[in-house]
């Protein structure tokens, strides 16, 4: 199996929330078949009238069904009010969650275990599968109780920031696994030589790009003894025959077929391998936030706070330059990465742009660009600067006021009542009675 087929089966997976409750209706099936084979051999059987066992059983499978569809019917809810209120980019990580997918496929497992031991019960009535089937709604009651508290704590802003900047720190350290020091090196160019015009492979479908077998294009250019270049970046949208891939050289001997084989594209981007989507996740939260309809810049504040730790993050990281080579040190691949340039601009402008007239957004994002001048690298500190000219100049053109102007123009980390003066010790202090 190639990887790019085993990545797509892996995503879908990953995405689809039927999966486990449609393993859980066989594993049901399985089980109470299992289970009152045994007990029939046994002998085992609960002293209780037939008629009655069939009522609690009838009773508990209608309400086991309830809660499938109210679960199912909360999550649709969930994603439409996400989509609407923070950003339909973040659809796809409620899908993700492993504990709704636990939920949802032990409800499926109770309601069809019941109808099972229902339809078995005659003249006899199963004793351990009765008990499973009766206990086993109390428990989805309760579970139920938890997801529904559950769903109404993701949908909150915070709580969505928070998931996706986890998720970006993993993505951060496995794109970017070394740390900045100062014997890192800026990339050098690489010069390309080719006897003649490089063999070029194209797309072969539309999408974006969304992940790339980088060992396995190593060991294919290893193998043939090349050069390959991933023209576009992961995130990069293309469409059919636009260059996917050069190759200088040689590697007359890789198929078109093997090399679009280690590139998975798809309709909408994640967040395995590119650590930019999850900038741009937190940003439109940012921008919806800061709309007019909307006009909530707290939540751009929440927004900023995690833009700062995810910059602080990748600016003490060596941005790889997309360079790899064999094991004799020979280059053998080249792909695009973002740097450091990208990830400012991408986390500032926009929020800056839309936040302009909000004096707690100006003040959160300017606590933000000293902080990180302060603590990182002397290499990362040029962009940061000037962004930090051009939020002052929005400040001034924003503010026309002197006194606006010098409230937005001080830094503060919760945008407006977390900053403190210094306290002059040779004016005494003054309390009130």
């Amino acid at each position: 199996m190639s990887w790019l087929r085993r990545y797509r089966i892996r995503l879908y997976l990953r995405n689809s929330i039927w999966v486990w409750p449609a393993i859980s209706i066989v594993a049901a099936l399985i089980s109470v078949a299992v289970l009152v084979r045994v007990e029939w051999r046994l002998g085992w059987q609960m002293r209780i009238n037939p008629d009655t066992a069939r009522a609690i059983m009838a009773t508990v499978a209608g309400s086991t069904f309830t809660l499938v569809v109210l679960v199912s019917s909360t999550v649709l809810v969930a994603v439409q009010l996400a989509s609407a209120q923070l950003t339909p980019r973040i659809i796809a990580m409620i899908y993700r969650s492993p504990y709704r997918k636990l939920a949802l496929a032990l409800f499926v497992f109770t309601f069809t275990f019941s109808v099972a031991v229902l339809v078995r019960i005659e003249d006899r009535v199963p004793l351990i599968a009765s008990y499973i089937a009766a206990y086993g709604f109390l428990v989805n009651l309760a579970l139920f109780l938890l997801f529904v508290d559950g769903m109404g704590k993701t949908l909150r802003p915070s709580a969505a920031f928070r998931v996706v900047g986890l998720t970006a720190r993993d993505v951060i350290r496995q794109v970017y696994p070394s740390p900045l020091t100062e014997a890192s090196r800026f990339p050098e160019p690489v010069e390309l030589h080719n006897n003649g015009q490089p063999r070029t492979v194209t797309c072969a479908i539309d999408g974006a790009v969304l992940a790339f077998d980088k060992k396995g294009l190593i060991a294919l250019a290893t193998e043939s003894d090349c050069l390959i270049e991933m023209t576009p970046e992961v995130g990069d949208f293309i469409v059919n025959d636009d260059p996917l891939f050069r190759i200088y050289q040689g590697g007359s001997d890789l198929s078109d077929e093997q090399l679009q084989d280690m590139v998975a594209i798809g309709h909408e981007r994640t967040l395995e391998q590119d650590p930019l989507f999850a900038f741009r996740i937190i940003v439109d939260i940012a921008s919806k936030a800061l709309s007019p309809a909307v006009n909530d810049p707290t939540t751009a504040v929440l927004a900023i706070d995690h833009i700062h730790h995810l910059l602080r993050d990748i600016g003490k990281r060596y941005l790889a330059e997309g360079h790899e080579r064999d094991a004799a040190g020979k280059l053998r691949l080249i792909y695009r990465t973002p740097n450091w340039e990208d990830f400012v601009r991408l986390g500032t402008t926009e929020i800056r742009q839309y936040g302009a007239e909000s004096i707690q957004v100006q003040r959160r994002l300017r606590a933000m660009l000293e902080n990180l001048i302060e603590t990182l690298p002397e290499r990362r500190v040029p962009i940061l600067r000037q962004e930090l000219v051009l939020l002052t100049t929005s400040s001034k053109r924003s503010f026309p006021d002197l006194a606006d102007q010098t409230l937005a123009e001080a830094g503060d980390l919760q945008g407006i009542g977390g900053s403190y003066e210094e306290i002059d010790e040779d004016v005494p202090a003054v309390s009130e009675q």
